[in-house]
């Protein structure tokens, strides 16, 4: 078994909140990535941030470290699967209940898996190569992976915006409470604290 590093990371409002009712609030929670003077390119042609120095170093970071990604069908549902090409430009392995008859990128590096959360992230290990992160996206899966005991960090991109409802990063945890250490790390951006902390298993 390999031994990458799992992590998950995302914009969170200062009430915990993902995205907001009804899939609304990603203009406030993503608002860091276009509210600065460093234009930053991505995998995608069509997709070029402009952000704070601050901002530009956590988000090369995480390129830097990511090997592949694991994603939960709603949240490959509601980009339409990034057209097949992730602005971090790395594998996607999704986890699903049934492989979409549909899709048009079969070439795209995507992998489809049914059989659960340890199957997609054992997968996207082989994908992401020796020493590399395997991010986990969307609080479904992050609290899934909890629940395994699959996770090893928590990334935080801190916004200053209370959402009110919504979707929380972490829901309805079996285990209960978990423990964190850090920050090991925290960077003040513009509109937003980039955190990471360490998940302590008892």
């Amino acid at each position: 078994m390999r031994t990458n590093k799992v992590c998950t990371g995302a914009s969170m409002s200062l009430d915990g909140y993902i995205a907001g009712p009804e899939e609304t609030g990603f203009d406030k929670l993503f608002s860091w990535y276009s509210n600065g003077t460093v234009r930053v390119p991505t995998a995608r042609d069509d997709l070029t941030f402009t952000m704070s120095p601050v901002s530009v170093e956590a988000w090369r970071g995480t390129v830097e470290r990511t090997g592949a990604l694991v994603v939960g069908r709603r949240l490959f549902d509601l980009t339409s699967g990034w057209d097949g090409n992730h602005p971090i430009g790395c594998p996607v392995v999704v986890l699903t209940h049934r492989v979409p008859e549909d899709w048009p990128h079969k070439d795209a590096p995507f992998t489809f898996v049914t059989d659960g959360i340890e199957s997609a992230v054992e997968r996207a290990k082989e994908l992401a190569g020796p020493g590399r992160v395997v991010t986990v996206n969307g609080g479904t899966i992050a609290r899934q992976c909890l629940d395994a005991r699959l996770l090893d960090e928590v990334w935080i991109d801190l916004v200053p915006v209370l959402l009110g409802a919504g979707t929380p990063f972490f829901d309805q945890l079996k285990n209960v409470p978990v423990e964190l250490e850090g920050p090991l790390s925290m960077a003040q951006g513009i509109d937003v604290t980039h955190l990471r902390y360490r998940v302590r298993y008892p």
